[in-house]
């Protein structure tokens, strides 16, 4: 029997213990009452994925480059005579356009129309004394045979003589048409259809031998400088020569688009930058022909891109470029991963072109996957959601019944 001293004595600890004991029971008891809680199927782990079909077709490439609009001719109008500037064209200023054979400026002729009277007055004097020397030498042959049976010397039929006058009419001739020509150098005239870029005289300047008049720029065609990658250019056909050209840029209208062709291949390799150049023209930048109704003018030193058409892949599918690992794509087969190994054509900014490894029809994994794993089970996002949709289906006619 148990001692009651015993309780007395440890009551301030034992009633703890006890209450302790007591509330783990209850706790117990409590537990043992709940329900289970309901285990949740897994399924099989399948990753859930993006698909897209794979589509080859023909596909065109591009090469893409840029470069400085320039004038095909760039001409610097100098002076070839001396003299005053008495007449300037209106539309010979900066921004003007002229037409070919317009007089742009006119150095006073008056020194040149002398010269250009005296160097035909000199001919005329020069014609009359070959005409004179001829016939005196006429005269002298008559005499002589007349008087001898021998052969008349060269200097008694007056031959040297007869040369000299030839000579004097070769001499006025050629005086006259450099008089001729200074005559005309006095009218500065444009070479061709051009924009003025730039005018240097006022009317009364006076001008020497060589002095820079001004500058115009050829408007029926400009020319873009293209750089190339050399591994670009296996892209184009026949290095790109005859190629059409896309050209874009800004211009005061906006953004516009320009037809363009390449015409020519410099065949030089720049040694600083190790890049090819093709020229690309374009026909008319300035549309004073109004070939194109519409069509925004493309000012020289605008700076556009150019993307040059290059050859044809006859059966190529192009995909996201951050699909490819290793040279393989991410294929969704009988609900498994597989990675192809594929033929890379080119990159394109984010896409790639694949020439070799893809079939119509394969089902390409868009989702972006950090370790992927060939074998690895995948579950296609579009299937999903057909089957929760089938779901809601059945059961929005088992509610109606």
């Amino acid at each position: 029997m148990a001692n009651p001293g015993f309780y007395a004595r440890n009551k301030r600890w034992l009633l703890p213990v006890l209450i302790l004991l007591a509330a783990a029971v209850i706790v117990a008891g409590l537990a043992k009452l709940r329900p289970p809680p309901p285990i949740k199927d897994t399924g099989d782990n399948a990753l859930l994925v993006s698909v897209e079909e794979v589509e080859l077709s023909a596909t065109p490439l591009q090469v893409a480059s840029r470069g400085l609009v320039q004038p095909r001719y760039s001409t610097e109008l100098v002076a070839q005579v001396s003299g005053e500037i008495v007449a300037l064209d209106e539309a010979f200023v900066r921004g003007g356009i002229v037409k070919k054979g317009e007089v742009l400026a006119q150095i006073d002729p008056t020194n040149y129309e002398v010269r250009l009277e005296e160097a035909r007055a000199g001919l005329a004097s020069a014609s009359a004394a070959l005409e004179l020397e001829q016939a005196q030498g006429e005269v002298a042959r008559v005499e002589w045979e007349g008087i001898s049976e021998h052969p008349a010397p060269a200097l008694g039929l007056r031959k040297p003589q007869l040369k000299q006058a030839q000579a004097q009419v070769v001499a006025a001739q050629a005086s006259l048409k450099q008089a001729q020509k200074d005559l005309e150098r006095t009218k500065i005239i444009a070479p061709y259809d051009a924009l003025v870029a730039e005018r240097a005289i006022s009317l009364g300047s006076f001008v020497n031998v060589g002095t820079m008049m001004g500058k115009v720029l050829d408007v029926s065609s400009a020319e873009i400088r293209l750089p190339i990658a050399n591994s670009e250019l296996q892209f184009l056909e026949n290095n790109g020569e005859g190629a059409s050209v896309e050209l874009s840029g800004s211009s005061m209208s906006g953004r516009n688009s320009w037809t363009a062709k390449i015409v020519r291949n410099e065949g030089v390799i720049d040694e600083d930058t190790r890049m090819s150049y093709l020229v690309a023209r374009v026909e008319d930048p300035y549309n004073l022909a109004n070939a194109r109704p519409g069509q925004a003018e493309l000012a020289y030193g605008s700076f556009v891109v150019a993307h040059i058409a290059g050859r044809e892949l006859p059966q190529a599918a192009r995909i996201p470029r951050s699909l490819i690992h290793d040279n393989k794509v991410p294929i969704y087969q009988a609900g498994k991963l597989t990675l192809k190994p594929v033929t890379v054509a080119r990159h394109l900014s984010g896409e790639s072109v694949i020439t070799d490894g893809l079939s119509d029809g394969d089902l390409l994994v868009t989702t972006p996957l950090e370790y992927p794993v060939a074998g690895v089970a995948l579950q296609r996002s579009d299937q999903q959601t057909e089957a929760a949709a089938d779901t809601d289906a059945d059961e929005s006619v088992a509610g109606e019944h």
